[in-house]
């Protein structure tokens, strides 16, 4: 350990000597000599034609703060990106792409430096939906550049099953009860793949132009987020091993939805996410004074089906449905959640 950072040592100081910030033979060397810009980057000479080459030395940088000690701490800066990658990680980094006198170099530097001194803390936390936007565009972008006159250009993904509404209100008014556990996760599986369906094949519908839109967009987006939030659902039914509480309020929902009766679809959706609980989110402190409720407030009475995030997901994934399912099966008004807000 003693001899590696000996050799650790030996190396700094013949990189200070290297640069001339250290001259030979002393231990110390003057901080206003940090400052001075290296002369460390070459180039080809192409008007010496016969010759090998004559290297021409430049100011790595104008910025003060590029100086020989950062240099030590970044270290080889490796094979230099193309611009557009550049500009890419600087964008999602909010940093200016190009500063005033800067060249491609610098600012490949630059991103580097800020890539190795400051972490991408929040690349977990960005917007999903945001993802699912520049997704569609990526996916319309690749589907112009292969267009050959199919009709499914700039069409959203469906399922593979068809499936009609005669078939699920079937499957439900025959539910085995030997075997109910199948039946029900079955019939919930069958139900979110035939609103996915019905409202894929609304957006694929749409006029070339409205799906061009940012409007149009959006909802492809909306839609192929949707999608993604529900495939943990899926995968836990057909695997039967989603929890009891929440399959029993899915098969309140798709029943009532069935029945066309959306008020308690909302309101069994409502019991699935948040419960009975008086304080479902939680709170910290409800006054300066203890109540008499305080008791119910406790960890064991808050809604957790929230707390994970892949749970919260799915459940708005089928508040989604449920919300498709009124504006493809209608009702009468009072058996509808916002009727005027849903356009038939």
């Amino acid at each position: 350990m003693l001899a590696a950072l000996k050799a650790e040592i030996a190396a700094k100081k013949k990189r200070l000597l290297d640069l001339g910030v250290m001259e030979e033979g002393k231990t110390y060397f003057k901080r206003a000599r940090l400052n001075e810009p290296e002369e460390s980057l070459s180039s080809y000479d192409d008007g010496n034609a016969g010759s090998s080459g004559r290297v021409v030395q430049h100011s790595r940088s104008n910025n003060p703060g590029d100086s020989p000690t950062k240099d030590l701490v970044t270290g080889d800066m490796g094979q230099e990106l193309a611009r557009a990658e550049v500009v890419r990680r600087l964008r999602e980094r909010e940093q200016p792409i190009m500063v005033f006198g800067e060249s491609e170099t610098v600012a490949f530097r630059r991103l580097r430096r800020l890539e190795i001194t400051e972490p991408e803390i929040n690349r977990g936390l960005r917007n999903d939906f945001q993802e699912a936007m520049s997704n569609v565009d990526k996916a319309y972008l690749q589907e112009l550049l292969n267009y050959q006159g199919k009709n499914e250009s700039k069409d959203v993904h469906l399922g593979e099953a068809e499936l009609t509404m005669e078939d699920i209100i079937e499957l439900s008014n025959n539910l085995d009860v030997k075997d109910k556990i199948d039946g029900e996760c079955i019939l919930v599986m069958q139900f979110v793949e035939l609103i996915l369906q019905l409202w894929g094949k609304k957006l694929n519908g749409r006029p070339d132009a409205i799906k061009m839109s940012v409007l149009g967009k959006r909802n492809a987006a909306t839609y192929n987020q949707t999608r993604g939030y529900l495939k943990p659902l899926t995968k836990r039914l057909r695997k039967r091993i989603l929890t009891d509480d929440i399959l029993e309020c899915l098969v309140e929902i798709v029943n009532h939805c069935l029945q066309r009766n959306y008020v308690g679809a909302n309101d069994s959706y409502l019991q699935m996410a948040i419960g009975n609980a008086p304080w479902p989110i939680g709170v910290t402190m409800v006054g300066i004074h203890a109540r008499t409720g305080r008791e119910k407030i406790f960890s064991k009475h808050v809604a957790h089906v929230l707390n994970d995030e892949t749970q919260r997901k799915y459940i708005q994934g089928v508040k989604r449905l449920i919300t498709k399912c009124q504006e493809y099966y209608t009702t009468v008004p009072s058996r509808c959640v916002e009727y005027k807000a849903v356009p038939f």
